[in-house]
C-alpha cells in the first residue's frame, strides 16, 4: 500500500510501515508543511495514497467535500509502540479493500 504522511503524523510509524514493504510519503518532502489541508488531500490522491493524519476535524469535514484514497487519523497515544500497535490492528482487521476509500481510526 502506499501511504501518504501529514505533517503531524510520527515518523516512526512511517519508517514502520516501510520496514513492511508499503510506500510512504512526506508531505514535508513534496509541499510546504503550511500547505492547506485540500493541498494535502488532493496530492495523496495524486499519489494514489491513503493520507495518515492527526488532524481529525478538518480532514474528516474536507473528506466529505473533496474526493479521497482513504484517511487514516492517527490516535495519539502515549507512546509511539502504541501507535504503531494501533495501525497494525488497523491493517490486519481491515486490510487495504478496508482503508481504500474510507475513514478509518488507527
Amino acid at each position: 500500500m502506499t501511504f501518504f504522511f501529514d505533517q503531524d503524523a510520527p515518523d516512526d510509524l512511517a519508517f514502520w510501515l516501510r520496514h513492511r514493504g508499503h510506500t510512504v510519503f512526506f508531505l514535508r518532502e513534496v509541499l510546504p508543511i503550511t500547505s492547506p489541508d485540500e493541498d494535502v488531500l488532493a496530492e495523496a490522491n495524486t499519489r494514489g495514497a491513503i493520507l495518515v493524519t492527526c488532524n481529525r476535524d478538518d480532514f474528516i469535514a474536507l473528506a466529505k467535500r473533496q474526493a479521497h484514497v482513504g484517511i487514516v487519523i492517527l490516535i495519539r497515544r502515549r507512546t509511539r509502540q502504541s501507535e504503531i500497535a494501533g495501525m497494525q490492528r488497523l491493517l490486519a482487521g481491515a486490510g487495504e479493500q478496508g482503508l481504500t476509500n474510507n475513514i478509518n481510526f488507527a
